[in-house]
């Protein structure tokens, strides 16, 4: 299922894709990316994107891939900038959010992550608020040739305080430190012509 949220104002939008870490009900990282559709710019929509029906990856079917790897390839392809909240497990990204990218990055040649402007969240229990998923993923981001932005960096350690009953977060600062990496993700897009109008 695919959750939007739209803020324009007679521009073209930047059209963000949202992609979590995490399928788990009640997950932090989700919530971060439903909280950040509410502190959207002017000119820029927010689609979250949910990558838990991708089968694992196999190089025997990426050129025949099935249905759902198709739509998730066209979602990437069709969103001017990525805004990535990244679980982390065992030090590193989880397994769910390594196989979409493996997808979007096959088979040779069809790299639809190719060139897009990005950015990523994280929470945590942890105190370290997922800041080794967060370098992991920059890594593979050089691979699939990804361009991040580098500040506001927002990890949230110990996210169990951070949000409320409703999963929203508590913290004024902290939504505002969202909303300022949302705000850089869209400048940041419309500085390398992800979204700029086409013609």
């Amino acid at each position: 299922m695919i959750r939007e949220a739209d803020a324009t104002a007679g521009m073209h939008t930047v059209r963000i894709l949202g992609i979590s870490g995490s399928a788990r009900r009640g997950s932090y990282n989700t919530a971060l990316l439903v909280e950040a559709q509410g502190l959207l710019p002017e000119g820029a929509s927010l689609r979250i994107c949910d990558i838990s029906d991708l089968p694992l990856f196999s190089q025997d079917a990426e050129r025949s891939p099935p249905e759902q790897v198709v739509r998730f390839k066209r979602e990437v392809e069709e969103a001017d900038a990525l805004l990535f909240a990244a679980t982390e497990h065992n030090l590193t990204v989880t397994a769910l959010l390594k196989n979409a990218i493996e997808w979007g990055d096959r088979p040779p040649g069809q790299n639809s992550w190719n060139g897009k402007p990005a950015a990523i969240v994280s929470a945590s229990t942890s105190m370290r608020g997922g800041a080794r998923a967060q370098l992991n993923l920059r890594q593979m981001m050089v691979d699939v040739n990804v361009y991040p932005i580098n500040r506001p960096q927002l990890m949230i350690g110990n996210a169990e305080t951070a949000f409320g009953p409703d999963m929203r977060l508590v913290d004024g600062k902290t939504r505002e430190t969202l909303k300022q990496v949302v705000q850089a993700l869209v400048d940041w897009t419309r500085r390398v012509g992800g979204g700029a109008p086409s013609g």
